[in-house]
């Protein structure tokens, strides 16, 4: 591995666990300016100060959020779009590039491939693209890997998760992102077909702190190395606290009540 890219990917994994916490800020090309991202530099201060190791956004955020204070926190920029506005928004398109992103000082970059899709070929050309340059530059890759299309009845499903994690791997991603499959022993089969850091999505916002405090520690107990997770994040009423929470639980190994209490103690 070039020095380059092994000093990058310690900014975004703990050097020591080899596991993270990232926290996605790239939903506003997606669905708009949502509540949590408004503010973009007090969104980044947030989850900072709680403890994340990298936070991810679109290429035109970091002068939006760059704070130049407080606690630092990696940066991973997004390479592929779509709108939620498009008739067709599984279809992901490069939207930036890996030279892009070493201009703005970013560790690592990412892009999110939707396998069974109608263009699919074309999500995967571009993953296949973007590892290659990537690779030259000793820049990590997070790739987001999911399943959704016409032949897709569950995208949850382990064996369709597993797939996905491997697509990830065997096309060159440092880390892959997948959903999580419900259950230790499910995911712990996805997790066991790569030779990668597996990290889950947060998937839509939550009703409460203990499933996904849940969720995380589950994760983690079936080899899981961490979390992508935004909007339960950066929508939380106290973001700074509920990154604290999982942090215990991602590179501490809290279980779920030493968790929940640091979150019932600042209520």
């Amino acid at each position: 591995m070039l020095l380059g890219k092994a000093v990058r990917l310690e900014r975004i994994l703990n050097r020591n666990t080899h596991r993270t916490i990232i926290v996605p800020m790239d939903h506003g090309v997606t669905v708009g300016p949502i509540d949590g991202l408004i503010d973009m530099r007090e969104a980044v201060n947030q989850v900072a100060e709680g403890g994340a190791n990298a936070v991810l956004m679109h290429k035109g955020l970091p002068r939006c959020s760059h704070r130049g204070r407080g606690r630092d926190v990696g940066l991973i920029i997004h390479l592929s779009a779509s709108t939620a506005l498009s008739p067709y928004p599984n279809a992901k398109i490069l939207v930036a590039t890996v030279e892009d992103a070493l201009k703005l000082g970013a560790d690592g970059v990412s892009l999110h491939v939707n396998l069974g899709d109608e263009t699919e070929r074309h999500m995967l050309e571009h993953f296949g693209e973007v590892t290659s340059k990537a690779a030259e530059w000793g820049m990590p890759v997070l790739a987001m890997v999911y399943a959704r299309g016409p032949k897709i009845k569950n995208e949850y499903d382990a064996d369709v998760v597993r797939h996905c994690a491997r697509v990830g791997t065997e096309l060159g991603a440092d880390v892959v992102k997948v959903p999580y499959t419900g259950d230790v022993d499910s995911f712990a089969r996805v997790v066991e077909a790569c030779c990668i850091p597996v990290v889950i999505a947060g998937g839509p916002k939550m009703d409460n702190d203990r499933d996904l405090i849940q969720m995380a520690h589950d994760s983690v107990q079936a080899g899981g190395s961490g979390l992508s997770i935004g909007r339960n994040i950066f929508q939380h009423r106290q973001p700074a606290r509920i990154v604290q929470a999982l942090h215990g639980i991602v590179q501490r190994n809290w279980d779920v009540d030493q968790a929940m209490e640091l979150l019932a103690d600042n209520a």
